[in-house]
């Protein structure tokens, strides 16, 4: 096969057998790719699962990502959540939907990014099945599978007055990043990288995957990864908890802190005196009361994610 061939030109047969060969193995994996459904060992006798899209205008822009950058990010946020229950990421199953002018090398690069972001993240998860269409609009479906090993998970309706708030991963970097791009248009996005590193936070996260583990291990009340923005997810912990987080903006930082979305860090809070793990450090306190506060003064969200905001199907 010749590197300048379509995914329609070859027909979904022949694409698969390109990817499937770069695709990472999961440890868990039973049986894996090439049967009707895959079998993944839950030696908890429970198994925690998420499911996630990223659909080409409002989730990525190819003038930006590689096709490495899609596979990396779809893995990252995905692996995040189910981190984020205090779950160590056991396995991947992988739908794409790509128009059949597509370039084979597009899936290919797609899986290699699978591939290097599950050895990096999450050694041992791998991508265990999945699904190959057409669509006039490239779309990544993921869904991720995690073992609890014995454990309970850590949901975000344990926090408590007293607790510590930590976050271990970046703050704002990602959004940062997505700032850079707009400012430069559709210029070559590699020169870009090469020149600002914090692009490369939104174009291929680097969320701290083994520190989920890690923060359930140490006793954390409550849990969820910052794929929407810190003020935004805090509010989700103080809802689901009936609290309020107060949040220090001295170990915040900015705006783009409090407001970006798309850093896959992890939030979490721990009873008060807790040894912090991992990469956790404190930003805050968990008090009595509702909502997301700033050195004591309620803090309404200005940003953070949201699909739906200022969504233009026709832009793109």
């Amino acid at each position: 096969m010749t590197s300048n061939e379509t995914v329609g030109s070859v027909g979904e047969t022949a694409a698969l057998a390109r990817i499937f060969p770069r695709l990472p193995n999961a440890d868990a994996a039973l049986v894996g790719p090439g049967d009707d459904a895959a079998v993944i060992a839950a030696p908890d006798g429970r198994f925690v699962v998420t499911t996630d899209m990223m659909i080409h205008g409002p989730d990525f822009r190819l003038a930006w990502s590689t096709p490495h950058d899609l596979g990396w990010k779809a893995a990252a946020s995905n692996l995040a959540d189910v981190a984020a229950m205090g779950a160590r990421p056991t396995a991947l199953v992988v739908a794409l939907a790509v128009p059949a002018d597509s370039p084979v090398t597009l899936l290919e690069g797609i899986a290699d990014g699978f591939r290097d972001a599950c050895a990096a993240l999450a050694p041992g998860c791998g991508v265990v099945g999945g699904d190959l269409s057409v669509s006039d609009t490239l779309t990544l479906a993921i869904t991720a599978f995690g073992d609890l090993d014995g454990r309970a998970p850590v949901l975000r309706s344990g926090a408590r007055a007293g607790d510590t708030i930590a976050v271990s991963g970046v703050l704002g970097h990602a959004a940062a990043g997505l700032r850079i791009l707009f400012e430069h248009g559709v210029m070559d996005a590699t020169e870009l990288r090469s020149r600002e590193p914090l692009v490369d936070a939104q174009l291929a996260p680097r969320p701290p995957i083994g520190d989920g583990v890690l923060a359930a291990q140490a006793g954390a009340t409550s849990m969820l990864d910052l794929s929407d923005g810190l003020a935004l997810d805090a509010r989700r912990i103080a809802a689901a908890s009936s609290v309020a987080l107060d949040l220090d903006s001295a170990l915040v930082g900015g705006r783009e802190a409090l407001d970006g979305g798309e850093d896959h860090s992890l939030l979490a809070t721990f009873p008060a005196g807790a040894v912090l793990p991992g990469g956790f450090r404190a930003i805050g306190r968990v008090v009595a009361g509702a909502g997301v506060l700033v050195d004591g003064t309620p803090y309404e969200s200005r940003g953070g994610w949201d699909p739906y905001e200022g969504w233009n199907g026709a832009l793109g």
